[in-house]
C-alpha cells in the first residue's frame, strides 16, 4: 500500500502517473485519474490544506487481475458534489473520501491503447543522491519522464479524438444517405398531414357550432356573440356559453371559462352550462345556482374547475341580475356614453367554498348595452387592468354599432400584438325595451 500526503498538485500528479505506470493502466485512464486529482486537490491545496493519496492493490475474480483502490481525501468539507461528473468517475464516501476502483489488465497483456509497460521508469520522490551532479541529472530524468507520459496520455487522447472523429464523418453519411430517401416520404407525410388538419378543423368546426345555442329572440333584448379559438389547429375549447329564455320570460345568459384548452375543456364547460340550465330551469334562485353546480359536479368528477358569470335580464322591466364565480366582472355601456364594470365577488366551479357572495341588480335604460366576456379578452397581453381599460374604450366607441356587429368589432380592437393566445368569447346584450329601469347595485 502507498500512502502519500501532499502540498502541491505537481506533487500529486507525478505519484498518480506512477502508480499508474506500475499498475500498467491505460494512457487514458492515467490521463482522465491525473485530471480528476488536480480538480479535486486544487481548492484545499490553493487553501493551504494538505491532501493524501492512498493506493492499494488485491486480486481480481480468477486471480490474474489486479484492482487498484485510490483513496482521496482531504481535511474539511467533500471535493467534488458529485464524483459521477469526473473525468475518470469515482465515489464518495460518507466521510468526503474520494474513492476510484480500477483493474489493470492481466499479467501479460498490454494496457488498452498499446502502450509498452514499464517503458518509463519514474524515479522516487524518496530518492536522493549523493552529490550535485547526481541530484541534477536525476531531476532532469524525472522531468523527462513526467513529460513523456504527459505526451503520451495527450496522444491516447488525440487518437481517441480522431477515432470519434472518424465515427462522426461516418454517421454523418450514413445519415445524408438516410436523410435522402426520407425526404420524399416526409413531403408525402406532410402532405398527408395537411388534409387530415384540415379535415380534424372541419369536424371540429361542426362539433363547435354544434355545441353552441341556437340564436335567442327576445322581445326587448338583442343578443350577439363572438368566439375565437386560441388556436385554428383545435376549434374548441373551454370558452362556453349558454342562453334561453325562462318561463317567466327572462332571459338567462351563462358565460363558463374551463380550465384548460381543446376538447377536455370542452366537455368541461359543456357539463357546467347543462347542470346550470337544469338548475334555473327547475326555479332555483339566481344566488344559489354557482354553488349547487359545484355540489351537483363535485360528485362526479373532482378535478372540474370553471368560472362562470351568470346574467338574467328581464325584457320588460330592464332589471338585470348577475352572479359570479371567479368570473370577469360584466361591462355595463349607458346610452349616455357612461361605462363601469359590475364587480361581483364570487367563487367558481372546483375552487374553495363556491358561490356568489351576492346577487346584484341594476336597471337598463333603452340602448344600455351589457358587455359578457372571457379573459381571453381582456389578458391577451398579460395586464388584465390594461385589458380591461381597452375594453371600455372600444366598448364605448362601437356601442352606436348594430348589436350583431359590436362583439366582433371589439375583439378586433384588442386583439392586437397578443402576448397571450387563449379562446376569446365575447356577448352583447342591448336592452331595446322602454322599462322603468333603477340602479341601486344591491342584492336582489
Amino acid at each position: 500500500m502507498i500512502r502519500d500526503t501532499f502540498r502541491t498538485v505537481h506533487a500529486l500528479r507525478r505519484t498518480a502517473r506512477r502508480i499508474a505506470v506500475t499498475h500498467r493502466l491505460s494512457a487514458e485512464q492515467r490521463a482522465r485519474l491525473v485530471m480528476s486529482l488536480s480538480q479535486v486537490a486544487a481548492p484545499p491545496l490553493n487553501s493551504g490544506r494538505l491532501v493524501t493519496l492512498t493506493a492499494a492493490q488485491e486480486s481480481g475474480r480468477g486471480g490474474d487481475q489486479v484492482v487498484v483502490t485510490l483513496r482521496f481525501t482531504h481535511p474539511g468539507a467533500p471535493s467534488v458534489a458529485d464524483p459521477e461528473t469526473l473525468p475518470l468517475p469515482g465515489r464518495a464516501t460518507s466521510d468526503g473520501t474520494l474513492v476510484w476502483r480500477l483493474t489493470a489488465p492481466p499479467t501479460g497483456q498490454q494496457p488498452a491503447g498499446g502502450e509498452q509497460p514499464g517503458r518509463i521508469v519514474l524515479p522516487s520522490p524518496g530518492e536522493r543522491s549523493h552529490n550535485g551532479r547526481a541530484h541534477y541529472a536525476t531531476a532532469v530524468a524525472g522531468a523527462e519522464a513526467d513529460l513523456a507520459l504527459v505526451e503520451e496520455e495527450l496522444q491516447a487522447t488525440l487518437a481517441r479524438a480522431d477515432a470519434l472523429a472518424v465515427e462522426h464523418r461516418r454517421l454523418e453519411e450514413e445519415l445524408a444517405e438516410t436523410n435522402s430517401g426520407v425526404l420524399a416520404l416526409y413531403v408525402q407525410l406532410e402532405e398527408r398531414d395537411e388534409q387530415l388538419r384540415a379535415a380534424h378543423g372541419h369536424t371540429l368546426r361542426a362539433l363547435e357550432d354544434a355545441l353552441r345555442p341556437r340564436p335567442l329572440r327576445a322581445d326587448g333584448v338583442e343578443l350577439a356573440v363572438h368566439y375565437a379559438p386560441a388556436s385554428d389547429d383545435a376549434p374548441t375549447g373551454g370558452d362556453l356559453y349558454d342562453w334561453f329564455t325562462l318561463p317567466d320570460g327572462t332571459v338567462h345568459i351563462t358565460i363558463v371559462d374551463a380550465l384548460g384548452h381543446g376538447v377536455t375543456s370542452t366537455r368541461t364547460a359543456l357539463t357546467v352550462t347543462h347542470a346550470v340550465r337544469t338548475l334555473a330551469l327547475e326555479g332555483h334562485s339566481l344566488g344559489s345556482i354557482v354553488s349547487r353546480t359545484d355540489e351537483i359536479l363535485a360528485s362526479f368528477d373532482q378535478n372540474v374547475m370553471a368560472t362562470l358569470l351568470l346574467a338574467r335580464l328581464d325584457p320588460a322591466s330592464g332589471e338585470l341580475a348577475l352572479a359570479n364565480g371567479s368570473h370577469p366582472p360584466a361591462l355595463l355601456v349607458r346610452a349616455d356614453g357612461t361605462a363601469s364594470y359590475l364587480e361581483v365577488r364570487g367563487r367558481g366551479i372546483g375552487y374553495p367554498q363556491p358561490g356568489s357572495e351576492r346577487i346584484l341588480t341594476t336597471g337598463l335604460e333603452r340602448d344600455d348595452l351589457v358587455i359578457l366576456y372571457t379573459d381571453g379578452l381582456t389578458e391577451c397581453r398579460r395586464d388584465p387592468y390594461e385589458g380591461e381599460a381597452a375594453l371600455m374604450t372600444s366598448a364605448l366607441r362601437h356601442r352606436a354599432r348594430p348589436t350583431g356587429r359590436i362583439p366582433g368589432a371589439i375583439a378586433a380592437d384588442i386583439l392586437v400584438d397578443v402576448l397571450h393566445s387563449d379562446d376569446t368569447l365575447a356577448i352583447a346584450a342591448r336592452f331595446t325595451s322602454t322599462g322603468a329601469g333603477s340602479d341601486d347595485g344591491e342584492p336582489g
